[in-house]
C-alpha cells in the first residue's frame, strides 16, 4: 500500500496479502537469516513514520468504534502513540538474496505500508507468545465484523487474477471509518 487508507487495521487478517521486507546495505546479509527457516511466524517491530507526531494525546477515538467513543492510548492499538511504533505478527513466506544483491523476506498479513522503516525481526515463539485464555475488551465486539465482497465482470476483467482475493479480503474488512455517515462518500486505495 503506497499510503495508509485501505492498510490492514491488524496483522494477520488479511491473510492472503504478501509483503516483501527490503533489507538496506549495512544489514544485507544473509548469514543474519541463518535459522529463520525453521519459525513458520514473525514479529515485526516498525515505525509508524506517517503518524509521527509531536503531541499525543492520552485518549484516542478507535475508527472501529465509530470514531466517537474515546478509549486509552494504551488500551488501543491506534496509530497515534507517543512512542510511535508497531508491533506485527507475520507469516514467513519465503527469504534469500536477489540477483542485484539485496536480501530479503517475504511474508503474508503485513499491515505496514510500503516504504516503512524497520527496527527488528524475531522469531514468533507460541510457547512464550501466546496466553491461555487472554481476554480482548471492547475489541471483541468487532472481531467478526466483515463485510460481503462482489466484483463486477469489468472489475475482474481489470484486476490481475492474483489479487482478486487479496482486494476482496482488505475490502471484506472495510477499511472505513465507521463514524463516516454519507453514502455518497467515495474512497479508493
Amino acid at each position: 500500500f503506497p499510503e495508509k487508507f485501505g492498510i490492514p487495521r491488524q496483522s494477520g487478517v488479511v491473510k492472503s496479502l504478501v509483503s516483501e521486507i527490503e533489507f538496506l546495505p549495512e544489514y544485507s546479509n544473509e548469514s543474519a537469516l541463518r535459522g529463520i527457516e525453521g519459525f513458520s511466524h514473525l514479529w515485526v517491530l516498525w515505525y509508524f513514520s506517517e503518524n509521527d507526531r509531536e503531541k499525543w494525546s492520552p485518549t484516542v477515538r478507535p475508527p472501529r468504534l465509530g470514531g466517537n467513543e474515546r478509549r486509552g492510548v494504551f488500551a488501543t492499538r491506534s496509530p497515534f502513540r507517543p512512542n510511535p511504533i508497531g508491533l506485527s505478527l507475520v507469516k514467513l513466506e519465503t527469504f534469500g538474496k536477489k540477483p542485484d544483491g539485496k536480501v530479503f523476506l517475504r511474508v503474508s498479513g503485513a499491515d505496514i505500508m510500503d516504504g516503512t522503516p524497520v527496527f527488528d525481526i524475531k522469531p514468533y515463539l507460541p510457547f512464550a507468545d501466546s496466553a491461555e485464555n487472554a481476554e480482548y475488551g471492547f475489541a471483541a465486539e468487532h472481531e467478526n465484523e466483515r463485510l460481503t465482497v462482489e466484483f463486477s465482470n469489468e472489475a475482474k476483467k481489470n484486476i490481475p487474477e492474483n489479487l482478486l482475493s487479496v482486494f476482496a479480503d482488505v475490502l471484506s474488512e472495510d477499511p472505513r471509518p465507521a463514524y463516516q455517515s454519507d453514502p455518497e462518500r467515495i474512497y479508493s486505495f
